[in-house]
Parts: C-alpha cells; structure tokens; sequence
C-alpha cells in the first residue's frame, strides 16, 4: 500500500472545521486507512495576495487505490464541502492537494505527482517536515527538511495554530 501525503487548506468560513472535517472525510475513502496528520498552521497566501490567512496541514495516508481514483475522493470531498473555484490561487473554503503518492513520479496533463509547487511552498514542508523530515522528494531527491531548509520565509510565513492560540485576524 503506497503511503501517500495530502495537503489540506482553508480561507474562508471557520478553517478549523473546514479542515478537521476534510481530514474526517479523508479517513472514510475505501480502501484508504488515515495514518497520521500534522499540527494546524496559519499560513500566509501565496500567489494572491489579497485575501485571508489559511489554515493549513497534511495528512498521512496508505491506500489501495491508484492515484487518479484518490485524486477523484479528494475532488468529490471539495465538492461536498461546497468548494467553488473561482479565480486560480484565490479563497476557497476547502483545498485537497495530492502531494506524493508512495515514490511514484506521474507527469500527465490533468494529472502530476509529486505536486510540481509543493518543494517551493513552505505551507506544505512545514507541515511535511513535521511527519516525515527525512523522506526523499521522488523527483528531486532532496529530503523534506532539506527542502525546507533551502527556502526564504519572506512572503510565506506559517504560524502554528496554537501559538496564537486559535485566534487571529488573518
């Protein structure tokens, strides 16, 4: 069963349910079992600017399923949770992203494992760092803590949710 990391992120309405209840949903796919999940983190837009904080977090995940079929749950839960897409990088009150799935590299249109941004984005290897600082990018063959140790915190602050202790005006 790969091990697979999803990217889970909110900016509107109350994020903190937003993301628990994505996180809850993700636990109830077939054939996928929930491992592990990252702490909550405040995280600064990226690409838009001019919009509110998100919440972000991964979770762990080993699966049965093939990468397309996982990417279908996670857009069937975004749709659910009445994710409505409107302007690319903009606010949204779920985000799924398919970061890894096991060591596969899938380069297909519609389709891209490794997450091609993910290695550029401290909202996602912070979180990742935190679950596993020494797995390999399958494509880069860079560790995530290395990773995140090469990027600039400029314009990418991320914020452990309980160090503001769950409030902010984000």
């Amino acid at each position: 069963m790969p091990t697979t990391y999803i990217g889970i992120g909110s900016n509107l309405g109350d994020r903190v349910r937003n993301c628990s209840h994505a996180l809850g949903l993700l636990g109830r796919i077939a054939d996928c079992r929930l491992i592990r999940w990252s702490q909550w983190f405040f995280t600064e837009p990226v690409g838009v600017r001019d919009q509110g904080w998100y919440l972000n977090g991964v979770a762990c995940v080993k699966t049965e399923i093939g990468g397309r079929e996982l990417l279908t749950h996670l857009l069937e839960i975004e749709t659910a949770m009445k994710r409505v897409r409107t302007a690319k990088w903009g606010p949204r009150i779920i985000d799924l992203d398919l970061l890894l799935y096991g060591q596969e590299i899938i380069d297909r249109e519609e389709f891209k494992v490794p997450h091609p941004l993910m290695h550029t984005r401290r909202f996602v290897l912070v979180p990742m760092v935190q679950l596993a600082p020494k797995l390999i990018h399958p494509a880069l063959g860079r560790t995530m803590k290395d990773l995140l140790d090469g990027l600039q915190e400029d314009g990418q602050k991320v914020i452990p949710y309980e160090a503001v202790g769950g409030l902010c005006d984000f």
